[in-house]
């Protein structure tokens, strides 16, 4: 089965009746669930549909048949992805500190806008033991040899070859460079179709015949030979490219996977009885910007192949969901030493005197990439320092007429001498009609774009970045610094290019800013041959959870050094026949639930699953459909969420009315607070998660309104309940999580050891991460007069723990839930400034609604603060002596 949108409306189209969210639904079960289309998630597809797996491929993006990709400016402004701004196109970019990263967004992934190189990972730099500034070391758990035999499965479906033209001038000058520099060249296997079958001679723009397979772009589908039009970097609307859609992906729907376009994974957790549960939404971009309904399958196998942007980001996520994911995650995190530069202005020698001449390039005829300069390793025989490849970049026709006419001051001038002249002829009446030379002029001879050509450098840097959540978004911090030697060497070699060219040497503008821009993300899950040093092993199951595994470019435990897409792919290769080769490989049936745990390498046994704390109850909204927003990597930016089950109360607070309010029949009052701390996972004491959450960064904070619906039932009852809605923001656990449902209460009185008043306010949320793991919240302030000035701390420290579960408010029988997390949170004093303009009272009596809170509050406080004064009674309450309430 396949489910493409259309990609001329980029309508998602009619879907089945299974992906509508239904409350109680059971969710669609499945063998295998395929996150991504990319290198990874393309091979994973086909090779288990082949065991006989039920298999559904879910993809963010829309497919691309050839013909469809962007090309006029209109279709280009729209061609990127923002599903928040209705963008659903190609161009995915993101930028961090240090590096910037373009990846992309479609049926295909990072294959439609690669530049088609398959070079395999050069065999001596498989490293281990190489040692990583800041600590820690570069690791490779599995070798050439190990990937061998899968480097060629990949290669005999992507059909690679050398490029076979020998009158393309950029690959030409690239070669003689080459020989006058002594350094290595090549022209590497690159995944295009030049010839209509295997002995054919190479020529332009041939009709191909569809695989035995088919295409999954439909039978009509036409593909040609390579135009060499250099746009392969933007889409290839000839379908020269074999990109994996053309392949992998329409073999894969030929042998019944399922393939969904729009289909975009949010969240991820185990099952108790093995398996996995993925939450995911539909984007419909005919309901741009509009929250989007969650969807719910459940899967024996989860394989993520969203890329290393996308699969971090969905482990980083919903890490609250598999709390024994290794503190390897985010880690190993590298450009792959991505680098670009330029050589401009190229010329010949001048000859009897003459100045030099325009070298003519023309870097915009023939695919991107033709040739791969290497440079070697220090682990190779005659190397010195991290190796790379250095190769030359085409581009589209049309980038030829942005650098002419970006010669503004030369632009100008020529087109005003000609204007002078045509001027001139009119009034002079010089009898000229012919004026195509002076059109011509004014055009100009092109020389720069014709003599011009982008280098691009990629190798070994060293892989110390790291990856984490910051308030809900992807953040990447990474340096240039630890890898400027590396970068030094490559600059060097791209220099000399140029020299020898004589041509102008010119830096990527970012260069000078200190960052770069990857086309290659790599790492920050990376494979390792225990918990302590990857998240996965060397076939890319995750440590702790059986049946989860990563098989993109996440996995690599640092730079491939050449382009890594057959790296990538030979690792998923590998992956996936260690899976359907275990002995006790079993194809689900409809009637299985999560399936049980399995006794074999690579199928599902039971994954460490979080324990729900004491006193949890049922969780009657797990399976209910939230409203998610259109982009979840906008963090707390993105558009706010509904919970599932909001509107329903399931568990009364004490002495709360729900409703009451809101049909007009009583006063209600009330206010919202932003508190701001550290948490940490794993620890009981809130002082200590505090501590060890400031050290790593942890933060959380919440935003709440607290709603008391009957002032006057509120300030009578002596537990002064009220209801708090809004969210919790805390990066441990994907970022922010909409309360669906919370209590508060105000002050609850509590005993001391010194006999003094004292108050408690309490708090209590229930929270769901992504992956739909429901949490606990509670806290408390604590309000007791000690000596000094003890009011604002008293009354703006919350000390909190996490509890895992729904647990409701204690009714003095069960017994203290062990806590799974705990920190301390502060109101800032910039927030409880705003926090004092946020109080609205509501109903038949807002004024005396207001007053009868502050007289609370402040009668409150009062009782608890002001007994050393003790001549001076509160103005409300008229008492000079202490309280005669019993527990004082």
């Amino acid at each position: 089965m396949v489910r493409l949108g259309n990609t001329n409306t980029g309508n998602p189209g009619p879907q089945p009746a299974v992906d509508t969210p239904r409350r109680g639904a059971p969710p669609e079960t499945v063998d295998a669930v395929v996150v991504g289309s990319g290198f990874g998630g393309s091979v994973a597809a086909l090779r288990l549909a082949e065991a006989g797996q039920s298999v559904v491929l879910m993809e963010r993006g829309k497919p691309y048949p050839p013909g469809s990709f962007a090309r006029s400016p209109s279709e280009m402004g729209r061609n990127f992805w923002d599903p928040d701004r209705g963008l659903y196109g190609l161009f995915d970019a993101w930028t961090f500190r240090g590096t910037e990263g373009l990846v992309s967004s479609g049926l295909g992934g990072g294959s439609l806008i690669y530049a088609n190189v398959l070079l395999r990972k050069d065999e001596k730099w498989f490293v281990n033991e190489s040692p990583i500034p800041g600590g820690g070391y570069e690791n490779w758990p599995f070798t050439r040899a190990d990937l061998d035999p899968y480097y060629k499965l990949a290669e005999d479906m992507l059909r690679p070859v050398p490029y076979p033209y020998n009158d393309t001038l950029k690959t030409l000058a690239m070669e003689k460079t080459a020989a006058n520099l002594g350094l290595s060249i090549s022209r590497p296997p690159i995944a295009i179709t030049f010839a209509t079958g295997p002995n054919e001679e190479p020529r332009t723009n041939r009709p191909l015949r569809l695989p035995e397979y088919g295409s999954i772009h439909g039978p009509d589908t036409v593909r040609t030979t390579c135009t060499l039009s250099g746009e392969c970097d933007i889409g290839c609307n000839s379908g020269a490219k074999n990109t994996l859609d053309h392949n992998y992906l329409s073999a894969a729907a030929a042998k019944g996977a399922d393939v969904r376009t729009f289909h975009d994974v949010r969240g991820i957790r185990p099952l108790n009885g093995g398996g996995y549960e993925v939450r995911y939404v539909i984007h419909h971009p005919d309901n741009q910007g509009g929250l989007l309904d969650e969807h719910i399958i459940h899967c024996r196998r989860l394989l993520l192949g969203a890329g290393t942007f996308g699969s971090n980001f969905l482990l980083l996520r919903n890490r609250g969901s598999l709390p024994a994911l290794s503190d390897a995650l985010g880690t190993r995190f590298s450009g792959n030493g991505d680098l670009l530069t330029f050589v401009m202005g190229a010329k010949t020698p001048g000859e009897n005197g003459m100045p030099p001449g325009v070298r003519t390039l023309t870097g915009s005829r023939g695919p991107v990439i033709t040739t791969a300069i290497r440079v070697p390793d220090s682990n190779d025989d005659d190397g010195d320092g991290r190796g790379y490849y250095v190769e030359d970049a085409g581009y589209p026709a049309f980038i030829n007429w942005l650098m002419e006419t970006a010669q503004l001051r030369t632009t100008v001038k020529r087109t005003a001498k000609v204007a002078a002249r045509l001027l001139t002829d009119r009034l002079f009446d010089a009898g000229r009609s012919n004026v195509s030379a002076d059109l011509a002029a004014a055009l100009g001879d092109g020389r720069l774009s014709s003599s011009s050509v982008p280098l691009l450098g990629m190798g070994r840097d060293v892989p110390d970045g790291v990856l984490t959540l910051r308030d809900g978004r992807l953040a990447v911090s990474w340096t240039m610094s630890t890898s400027k030697e590396y970068f030094g060497r490559v600059r060097a070699t791209m220099s000399a290019i140029a020299g020898d060219l004589d041509g102008d040497f010119v830096d990527n503008p970012l260069w000078w800013a200190k960052r770069v821009i990857t086309v290659h993300p790599i790492g920050g899950a990376p494979a390792g041959r225990h918990p302590g040093e990857g998240v996965c092993d060397s076939y890319g199951e995750v440590f702790g959870y059986p049946g989860l595994f990563v098989v993109d470019g996440a996995a690599m435990p640092g730079p491939v050094g050449a382009n890594p897409s057959l790296t990538i792919a030979a690792f998923a290769e590998r992956a996936c026949a260690r899976i359907v080769n275990a002995p006790a490989h079993r194809g689900i049936v409809p009637s299985d639930a999560a399936g049980g745990p399995v006794d074999a390498a690579g199928s599902p046994a039971n994954a460490t699953v979080g324990q729900e704390a004491a006193g949890a109850v049922v969780d009657v909204d797990a399976l209910a459909p939230r409203a998610l927003a259109p982009d979840a990597t906008k963090g707390k930016g993105a558009r706010q969420e509904q919970p599932a089950g909001a509107a329903t109360s399931r568990t009364r607070s004490r002495g709360l009315t729900p409703g009451a309010a809101s049909a007009g029949l009583f006063t209600s009052v009330r206010f919202t607070e932003q508190m701001h701390g550290w948490f940490s996972p794993g620890v009981t004491d809130p002082e200590k998660g505090r501590s060890l959450g400031r050290d790593r960064n942890r933060r959380i904070m919440f935003e709440l309104t607290i709603t008391a619906e009957d002032i006057d039932a509120f300030v009578a009852d002596p537990n002064h309940p009220a209801k708090a809605e809004g969210y919790v923001l805390a990066d441990y656990f994907g970022g922010r999580m909409p309360v669906e449902k919370g209590w508060f209460n105000l002050f609850v009185e509590d005993g001391s050891t010194d006999g003094r008043p004292a108050r408690r306010m309490l708090y209590r949320l229930w929270l769901r991460d992504p992956g739909g793991t429901p949490f606990t919240f509670t806290g408390y302030k604590q309000i007791h007069n000690e000596a000094g000035f003890d009011l604002w701390p008293d009354t703006t420290i919350l000390y909190a723990t996490i509890l895992r579960g729904h647990v409701p408010p204690a009714d003095g029988t069960q017994e203290a839930p062990e806590p799974s997390g705990a920190g301390i949170l502060y109101i800032r004093p910039l927030d409880f400034a705003k926090q004092l303009t946020t109080f609205r009272a509501e109903g038949p009596a807002p004024a005396a609604g207001l007053a009868a809170f502050m007289k609370l509050f402040g009668g409150e406080l009062w009782r608890v603060y002001g007994l050393g004064i003790r001549r001076v009674p509160f103005p409300f309450r008229g008492q000079t002596g202490p309280s005669k309430r019993p527990g004082r």
